[in-house]
């Protein structure tokens, strides 16, 4: 029995690329992995709402509002965040999301109150933002 285990190979019959392949594959434990970098635009937070318990504004993916980011947001991303979507996006997505967000936030809805003013403009900003960006 020691001498069929001394001389049992795994890779025997295997090229040096498939051996080599194999043994990359075996150090993510045969999971998929990607460069560093490479999925930097994917949130990995689940998107969901606070709806007020945690004090955060209601809009604004929970992921994002971490005081102790590396870098600060580019407009596609802040825009994103204030839609609460992650890309690949749609057209018609995009549009229902900016109706369904004016809807919450006009000021009519709101008796003309000015935060809701507020709101509503940077609404139309991110809207205009993305889709310049997504859709030219």
């Amino acid at each position: 029995m020691r001498a069929y285990n001394a001389a049992w190979n795994f890779y025997a019959g295997m090229s040096v690329a498939e051996v080599e392949r194999e043994i990359r594959n075996d150090t993510v434990w045969q999971r998929p992995s990607w460069p560093m970098g490479a999925r930097a635009g994917m949130r990995y937070a689940p998107r969901f709402r606070d709806y007020g318990m945690f004090g955060f504004e209601e809009d604004v993916p929970h992921a994002r509002r971490d005081t102790g980011s590396r870098r600060p947001l580019s407009q596609q991303e802040h825009a994103l965040a204030i839609f609460n979507l992650v890309p690949p996006l749609t057209l018609s997505g995009l549009k229902a999301r900016y109706k369904e967000l004016v809807k919450l936030h006009h000021p009519d809805a709101h008796g003309g109150d000015k935060a809701a003013e507020e709101r509503l403009k940077i609404i139309n900003l991110a809207y205009a933002t993305l889709k310049a960006s997504y859709f030219p």
